[in-house]
């Protein structure tokens, strides 16, 4: 078995320096998580991590899985560590006029280097549902619930609504608001939320349309969906 990675070099974040934790208070997650341009990297020894610092970390090495270790980016330039985050799922969403046509793209990578991606288009949806339903396909597709995931989206909606906690007060009162206004898209955060039940999840921000590869990969597969042939009915959809 290969040994846990110790030391976690954080060369752009909140705090940048080498920590021995990657989650808790002060540890290395807090410094990257929603940090635009953050980049970092998980270590076996103390002095790769420095090496890291100082801008002479040695080239990936190879894996007897894949072939190579590839080197995914995340909110610019934030290199991922794939022992905290085995998986990545990347989602965007969206519908022409909103409402109107829609559909999501997702793409799941995972440490092996394996990719996979969704997509599907809707007769009438929203922009949040796609938004919504994309996560959702991603997380669905990772059925070893006891693996770590990482969830990339453009979608402040989604993101907030989970790292927030809006979507937990929103189930708790019945799916009203804070003034007791109805809460949208009960069902497809009711699925959401089910999934993420007992599982390591965490959900990340990245601006939309800004270069970020994977970002970019989702939005051209959810505009294909929502302008292609083969659209279904949002059974959900209560415009």
């Amino acid at each position: 078995m290969a040994s846990r990675k110790k030391y976690y070099a954080v060369l752009r974040g909140r705090k940048p320096g080498v920590y021995t934790e990657w989650s808790g208070s002060g540890g290395a997650q807090e410094q990257v998580m929603g940090f635009p341009g953050a980049r970092y990297k998980g270590f076996e020894s103390i002095e790769d991590a420095r090496l890291f610092m100082n801008g002479k970390a040695e080239p990936l090495k190879k894996s007897s899985a894949s072939g190579s270790v590839r080197n995914f980016h995340g909110g610019g330039d934030m290199t991922v560590d794939f022992d905290a985050w085995p998986v990545r799922v990347y989602s965007d969403g969206g519908a022409i006029g909103n409402p109107g046509p829609g559909g999501y793209g997702t793409v799941v990578i995972r440490k092996d280097g394996s990719r996979e991606e969704y997509s599907q288009g809707f007769l009438l949806t929203t922009n949040n549902r796609m938004e919504l339903l994309g996560a959702i396909v991603g997380l669905e597709a990772v059925r070893d619930e006891e693996v770590a995931v990482l969830v990339t989206s453009d979608s402040r909606y989604l993101v907030h609504g989970i790292e927030k906690g809006w979507a937990k007060g929103w189930r708790a009162r019945g799916w009203k608001k804070s003034d007791g206004s109805p809460a949208l898209n009960p069902d497809l955060w009711a699925r959401l939320l089910s999934l993420l039940d007992g599982r390591k999840v965490q959900f990340q921000w990245v601006k939309g349309h800004s270069g970020h590869e994977e970002n970019e990969r989702c939005d051209a597969l959810a505009q294909a969906a929502a302008r292609g042939d083969a659209h279904i009915p949002d059974q959900g959809y209560k415009g």
